[in-house]
């Protein structure tokens, strides 16, 4: 295995590896910290441990609270955004804001971190196409549909279904978003949604952050059947990390814990609530990490069989990197932060996909999905 690992970080130094999902923008504005700091603080992700891991590019997600912003969806999404560009403006020398396929081959060609920025949840644009083309404008070039909530024009996984599927206006914000060139993520939608979807994007599609419900039964996760219909419209499907989407066990543990958890959130929340302010993320964060120290690591095999399922279910030609960093408490075992994503491509090689693979894994699956969404776009 120490060859492999040696292989390994040989590979992601001389390959573009790109991770579509991050939610590291709410630390950039709540905590106010910079993404090019050496004092780190157990975040997943910083240019230190992306350098360390051999990672290039990061889409950086917006993602709203639905509760805590409710009203201001836009203006915390926008906050957000700005977030992404001061980051880049504060480090010019070490980070690129890209917005297009091409602006990643070049960040990568100059020696700078590629910094991207995708929308998590679609009632950022609080039903309003004008809002989907501000952001479009500002640099997003991927939104997901949903988050854990329902919005005006979509269902989610995570909540009950009231539209089933996909509205009308639902059907215009995908259409619209291939006219732009913004890729449609599909992570966190519904079953209809889905496939709703599937059949009215004209251009491929990805699922930024999901891995296979074959193995683990959570929601969020994708069956054989979607992944298949991803591949087959030239899309990929980013494998997740979160351990309660890759082991089924740790999901039933964590699901088990949720009354007590929900309580402790409560006790730490009321403060703001109280006061009437938004509770940092932060917060309720510290929350999760301390219920996750219960149930203890997922193991980290269970992450390496949800890349080999997917690989053996769609091919080497439609899988991709979406590790959820700083949006979950913890990655399974092994895997503290961007500088061990190495493991990953070491223990794949261990199980016989070749370097050829593995480089369409890293990063050129999405190049080439981009470069396809782009390509399809109206001018």
């Amino acid at each position: 295995m120490l060859d492999k690992i040696a292989e390994a970080r040989a590979l992601h130094a001389r390959t573009l590896v790109i991770d579509t999902h991050a939610d590291t923008p709410q630390r950039f504005r709540d905590e106010r910290w910079n993404f090019t700091r050496a004092d780190l603080r157990g975040e997943h992700l910083s240019l230190v441990t992306a350098k360390a891991g051999g990672l290039d590019a990061e889409f950086f997600a917006a993602w709203v609270e639905p509760t805590e912003w409710r009203g201001h969806y836009a203006e915390r999404t926008r906050s957000l955004i700005h977030s992404v560009h001061e980051q880049v403006e504060c480090s010019p020398n070490e980070m690129a804001l890209c917005t297009s396929a091409d602006e990643i081959d070049m960040a990568y060609r100059d020696g700078k971190f590629a910094a991207l920025i995708g929308i998590e949840g679609g009632h950022s644009i609080e039903a309003r196409i004008d809002l989907l083309e501000e952001f479009y404008a500002n640099g997003v070039r991927y939104m997901t549909l949903t988050w854990s909530n329902n919005n005006e024009w979509a269902d989610s996984s995570g909540d009950t279904e009231v539209h089933g599927g996909l509205t009308a206006f639902g059907r215009t914000v995908v259409r619209r978003m291939n006219d732009l060139g913004m890729m449609v993520d599909v992570s966190h939608v519904s079953n209809k949604t889905f496939w709703d979807v599937m059949k009215t994007s004209t251009a491929p599609v990805i699922a930024s952050h999901s891995s296979c419900r074959a193995l683990t039964a959570a929601p969020r996760n994708l069956t054989d059947q979607m992944m298949r219909a991803i591949a087959d419209a030239g899309g990929a499907v980013m494998i997740n990390f979160f351990p309660a989407f890759i082991d089924e066990a740790w999901r039933a543990a964590w699901n088990a814990l949720r009354d007590e958890r929900s309580a402790r959130h409560r006790e730490v929340e009321a403060p703001y609530r109280k006061s009437g302010e938004p509770v940092p993320f932060h917060v309720s964060d510290a929350v999760d990490r301390e219920f996750t120290e219960k149930v203890g690591r997922a193991p980290f095999a269970s992450l390496i069989d949800h890349f080999d399922h997917a690989l053996q279910v769609i091919g080497p030609d439609h899988v991709g990197i979406g590790t959820d960093f700083d949006g979950i408490p913890t990655p399974p075992a092994k895997i503290d932060s961007a500088a061990d994503l190495p493991l990953v491509t070491a223990a794949l090689l261990e199980r016989g996909y070749s370097e050829a693979d593995l480089t369409k894994v890293l990063g050129a699956n999405l190049q080439r999905v981009f470069r396809a969404v782009e390509a399809a776009a109206v001018s």
